[in-house]
């Protein structure tokens, strides 16, 4: 072998020759990872150059609190569509947390119990009721290898029923200003729902990119069989979005009556499951599993909130924006298909 020959097996590439093997991304993948931060960016622009009053902190925190639950909700739906799955049980959920509640803080399950302690209870025991739904779907999923779509319909048409059985269908009004401080309480003049929404995605952002399990998650959604074969404990995996879900799910219900001061079994979380599917497809998590993104999805309620609000402010009927919520979701989906083919 000559040493010119040598040279050129030994010397690395140069960059120049590097660059022009790697293929460059194309602009149906940029849109799909960052177009719903352009598309935020654009919307905000337009709407501080038209519409009256936007720029204000009460305009701020009103559209804030209008996604709480949905973002809250879809930080959950956003680790069960990484790994491949869907939950169409997050509204029932949320109503069988709503219905437990106010047993809780009216004293009607331990009328002997001191207040604080009751307060504490009507928190944490609905938002465990949840999550052991959450648990029953994961159950389903990676125990039975039941299709998740099939699997968490079940918990979607029984689940409200449950919540209806133990209210006997009727509506529970209270007032307990101690528990409703997770809905209109404030911290630093910003209602405590939006805090306890940004903490949710914090935590949950955190959890995806710097822990183990968040790259199971995204390991079990990218291709399920090679996670397996790497060691990946799948069912485990799954079963713990699901729980994830449901907890989430228990805190939006809770929120959710709170923000009300009542608690209608029929009503709550009706339609939430599909809003929070929506705001994670606009939000760039890919539906078919293996990358999320937590602030992608609190941008893509964010977009969808944003662009019914603009169209009120013009004013355009409410109908109008059910059509643009609709059209944006096409559109995260199809840069989807675009960016995979």
């Amino acid at each position: 072998m000559s040493v010119d020959l040598k040279e050129m097996l030994i010397k690395p590439a140069s960059s120049e020759e590097t660059e022009g093997r790697q293929p460059r991304p194309s602009a149906a993948a940029w849109l799909s990872r960052y177009g719903a931060y352009l598309a935020l960016a654009l919307l905000v622009l337009f709407n501080l150059a038209f519409t009256p009053h936007f720029a204000t902190m009460q305009t701020f925190s009103v559209n804030l609190a209008q996604i709480c639950t949905i973002v809250i909700v879809g930080v959950g739906m956003t680790l069960v569509i990484a790994t491949g799955g869907i939950d169409l049980s997050v509204g029932s959920l949320m109503a069988i947390a709503g219905a437990i509640a106010p047993g809780f803080f009216t004293g009607y399950y331990f009328p002997s119990a001191p207040p604080y302690l009751n307060i504490a209870l009507s928190i944490a025991v609905p938002i465990a009721v949840a999550g052991l739904f959450g648990l029953f779907n994961g159950w389903l999923v990676a125990g039975f290898r039941i299709q998740p779509i099939i699997a968490t319909l079940v918990l979607f048409i029984a689940g409200r029923g449950i919540a209806q059985v133990w209210t006997n269908g009727d509506l529970q009004v209270f007032k307990m200003p101690a528990f409703q401080a997770i809905a209109l309480g404030h911290v630093l003049g910003v209602p405590l729902q939006i805090w306890i929404m940004l903490a949710v995605v914090i935590l949950a952002a955190w959890v995806l990119r710097r822990t183990v399990f968040g790259r199971q998650v995204l390991a079990v959604g990218g291709n399920e069989a090679a996670a397996r074969l790497s060691g990946v404990p799948v069912g485990r995996v799954k079963c713990l979005v699901y729980v994830a879900s449901g907890l989430c799910s228990g805190v939006a219900g809770l929120i959710v009556i709170a923000m009300n001061s009542a608690a209608d079994a029929n009503l709550i979380g009706m339609g939430t499951e599909l809003d929070a599917i929506a705001a994670v497809a606009v939000g760039g998590t890919l539906l078919s599993g293996g990358r999320a993104t937590t602030t992608g999805t609190l941008v893509g309620a964010l977009i969808i909130q944003l662009v019914r609000y603009t169209l009120l402010a013009n004013g355009v009927p409410d109908s109008a924006a059910l059509i643009a919520k609709a059209a944006l979701i096409v559109i995260a989906v199809w840069l989807q298909r675009q960016e995979r083919a």
